[in-house]
């Protein structure tokens, strides 16, 4: 069975949604519930057969499709996709552990069945056009899932959700062409392999211009500035589940995509747009944290610190070093826990007073001591405090930064303290002072079925901020082996010191140590 868990795990959630049709709807809440833990499950399993050790792809499969134009299926696994892979699975299932009254539960479980498994086809495609065909199927159950059950902008929140996104996936698209057309000039044979495709040296030229095919449709799903318009509307209008797993695992395709494709295929172009793109990324941070600021609205508040956040991600990604990259991956993972939890205790208050408007708000701490409480933590999760998860992928993607760039390095850590004031100032404004609204009064604390959800991702917020040895000695195994494929890559002599060889880094420690 695990030599073919990968395709369970990705083909099953799509089999049970088609079997949830003839599900009668009272038990369709229970068979949803079966079905996301049985996957989770079988992610926990995968993660527990995982070599820690090894740096390449394992549990690989491959299955020939259109052999002719070397299009096939193949999927594989490493340190950098197996954790967004088993986040996307526990989303998923306390996602619809903790669905509250839906109207049509039954299309909802059904829809967010076939996104799971649309997520976890992107983390594990090795072949160009599988990733593809599972980047753009995603699109689909989101889509429903805003146009549906959204706010009264919900549609105009989707369609722009789904222009922006499959526009930039189809210059990707053009570029994943080009790409097995070089392959097949230097080869004589057609592949979409991605695995292949790093084998290739392409001239420098030919780099610059693949890379900006590959950025626009990485950077518009991210979303980074000044693509990022998008995003707000789509967790405004979203109801509260599709926000939580378009802030969990969505946006993490576009950061993914970043590592999977762009700085092994493209190492000099990498180092050429570094600065551009880290330039771009500390405009993220500091524009939307100033925008999410001035909000209103506690949903938007969140939204905004979401991009923000992703700029720093992005940050660390091009550093282009281990400690950069590797912080970067963990930073997806914590960013994924914290801004799902808050959207989800964000749902908890909406549901009980159909308002997100902040001056609705005050004094709901001493209403419902366990929701404050939760949400006070997360809130410092998002904010960077020490022994929290964001703290150890933010620490590490500005430390690898630093190695590139003290200056800029030095704007993006002022501009986090900005996180940090509209994050606080929003939670006086809700939880803080007397209570001026008389519904707020006699509000109910979460219950049983929201600590469901909220309680694990507290759990996972803490413990992996204290320890998060188990998943970054993961992680960090398979980015020395991506790092150190850039370097052997690398034409230009820049592009060699900025990324440096693993073993160079490992003999001048040596010579530090003698000395």
């Amino acid at each position: 069975m695990l030599d073919h868990i990968l395709s369970i795990l990705i083909f099953f959630p799509a089999i049970a949604a088609m079997l949830g049709f003839v599900v009668n709807k009272d038990s369709m809440r229970s068979y949803g519930i079966a079905v996301a833990t049985i996957e989770f499950f079988l992610a926990l399993w995968l993660w527990f057969a995982f070599d820690s050790n090894a740096s390449g792809m394992q549990f690989m499969e491959t299955i020939a499709l259109v052999p002719t134009f070397g299009i096939n299926y193949i999927v594989g696994v490493d340190g950098i996709s197996l954790f967004i892979i088993i986040l996307a699975a526990f989303f998923t299932m306390i996602g619809i552990a903790s669905l509250g009254e839906t109207k049509d539960i039954k299309n909802m479980i059904i829809t967010l069945l076939f996104l799971q498994m649309t997520m976890v086809g992107v983390f594990a495609a090795l072949d160009a056009i599988v990733f593809y065909i599972f980047w753009e199927l995603s699109l689909v159950p989101m889509l429903y899932i805003i146009g549906a059950w959204g706010g009264p902008l919900r549609i105009y929140a989707s369609v722009k959700f789904f222009l922006y996104t499959f526009t930039g996936s189809l210059v990707m698209l053009v570029g994943m062409l080009f790409m097995a057309y070089f392959y097949y000039q230097a080869t004589g044979q057609w592949s979409f392999s991605i695995l292949e495709w790093y084998r290739l040296i392409l001239p420098e030229s030919f780099q610059t211009w693949l890379f900006v095919a590959f950025f626009i449709g990485f950077a518009i799903k991210v979303p980074m500035f000044p693509f990022h318009t998008w995003l707000p509307y789509a967790h405004g209008q979203a109801p509260t589940i599709g926000s939580v797993i378009l802030a969990a695992i969505l946006l993490k395709m576009g950061t993914y995509a970043f590592i999977r494709f762009s700085l092994p295929l493209f190492p000099d172009a990498s180092v050429y747009f570094m600065f551009p793109i880290a330039i771009l990324a500390i405009i993220m941070i500091i524009y939307t944290a100033m925008v999410a600021y001035a909000q209103k609205d506690i949903k938007q508040v969140v939204a905004y610190s979401s991009v923000s956040h992703m700029g720093v991600i992005i940050l660390g990604t091009f550093a282009l070093n281990v400690e950069g990259i590797s912080g970067s991956i963990f930073l997806m993972i914590a960013h994924g826990v914290v801004s799902g939890a808050l959207f989800f205790l964000v749902g908890v208050i909406y549901d009980r007073r159909h308002t997100k408007l902040m001056s609705e708000f005050g004094g709901l701490a001493s209403v419902m001591p366990r929701y404050a409480t939760i949400f006070g933590l997360m809130l410092m999760a998002s904010v960077g405090l020490p022994l929290t998860i964001n703290f150890v992928g933010e620490f590490l993607s500005l430390l690898g930064f630093y190695k590139q760039s003290h200056i800029l390095t030095l704007l993006a850590g002022m501009a986090i303290i900005v996180g940090a004031i509209y994050m606080l100032a929003a939670y006086k404004k809700m939880f803080f002072g007397v209570i001026t609204n008389e519904e707020n009064r006699n509000l109910p604390d979460v219950n049983k079925r929201e600590m469901l959800a909220l309680i694990p991702l507290a759990i996972i917020t803490v413990w992996l901020g204290i320890y998060p040895k188990p998943v970054l000695g993961t992680i960090n195994t398979s980015v020395e082996g991506v790092v150190q494929l850039m370097h052997e890559k690398a034409i230009s002599q820049e592009a060699k010191e900025r990324i440096p060889s693993l073993d160079i880094i490992i003999k001048r420690t040596s010579a530090k140590e003698a000395h």
